[in-house]
């Protein structure tokens, strides 16, 4: 018999570098599921990456079992690491931060590709520049 799924959620975390302190431990403990199997689980998928921040569904189960999904890392933090700036304009139609190429877009639109609702790859690569705007990133 299948198990029966009885939700999900999401969390942001940093690779490589999750604890059962939060936003994990009280996810977990609330659903009342195994939070240190999961912080073990992701820290040895995501070691590779550590520092970048990644988005995960986490799917649970009636047997208190779950799954979680991976996801790639925001547009927003791949074009500020592009740009190489802390963070974005607090107003973006005015001030300007920072400065990326056309082709660092498409390889943020390739990183992105399976996260993203577009068709082409045009298309993701103007998602991509639309976020940079939105942060007061210049695109050349």
């Amino acid at each position: 018999m299948a198990k029966k799924v009885l939700g999900s959620f999401k969390l942001q975390l940093n690779a490589g570098e999750a604890t059962m302190a939060p936003p994990v431990g009280p996810a977990f403990g609330q659903r009342g599921l195994n939070g240190m199997e999961f912080v073990k689980q992701f820290n040895g998928q995501t070691a590779k990456q550590k520092g970048t921040i990644l988005p995960v569904l986490v799917t649970f189960f009636s047997d208190k079992s779950f799954t979680f999904i991976v996801k790639s890392p925001p547009a927003p933090v791949l074009l500020m690491k592009a740009a190489g700036v802390q963070k974005g304009s607090p107003t973006s139609n005015k001030t300007k931060v920072g400065t990326v190429t056309v082709a660092q877009c498409e390889e943020i639109a390739a990183i992105k590709k399976g996260d993203l609702n577009c068709d082409t790859v045009e298309s993701a690569v103007s998602m991509i520049k639309g976020t940079a705007r939105s942060i007061g990133i210049v695109v050349e």
